[in-house]
């Protein structure tokens, strides 16, 4: 199996396991006489079952991105990393610059006036570096998940 077939699996049993949890959550309580739509203790150990195949495949995931290498050396794990801290990064300054374009109406001379004190160009030069950065980096992890055999 290859990494990126490893990665959907685990979202599908991710979503499993949410589902039988809400599924027997709605099946613990019934009204009196009543019986309920699903037996809760069996949507239980399907769960559990569900959960234990789930925890298998992310720990050969893991293993998985620990061993593999893109073409700079990185793992994937460490190229993960570097991902998440560059969306970090992109959140904040979409943030500022976001704060910095707000269009501030005075209806007369009297009222306060904001001004950005930021170069909002500049930034915008700076996020989109960044954002580039950050796509060929999420491509050259998403080309090597689906080279990469899944280790065991």
């Amino acid at each position: 199996m290859k990494l990126a077939e490893a990665l959907l699996e685990r979202k599908t049993l991710a979503l499993k396991v949410q589902e039988l949890t809400n599924r027997a959550t709605q099946n613990a309580l019934v009204q009196e006489g009543d019986s309920p739509a699903e037996a809760p203790l069996e949507l239980l150990r399907e769960l559990r079952e569900t959960a234990g195949a789930l925890g298998d495949l992310i720990r050969k995931i893991n293993a998985t991105n620990n061993a593999a290498t893109l073409e700079n050396g990185e793992t994937i794990s460490a190229a993960i990393v570097r991902r998440d801290v560059l969306d970090m990064e992109i959140r904040a300054m979409q943030g500022v610059l976001g704060a910095a374009n707000v269009q501030n109406t005075r209806f007369s001379r009297n009222e306060i006036k904001f001004v950005a004190v930021v170069d909002a160009a500049q930034l915008r030069r700076e996020l989109d570096e960044i954002a580039k950065t950050r796509r060929e980096l999420d491509a050259a992890i998403q080309a090597l998940n689906w080279t990469t055999e899944l280790l065991e």
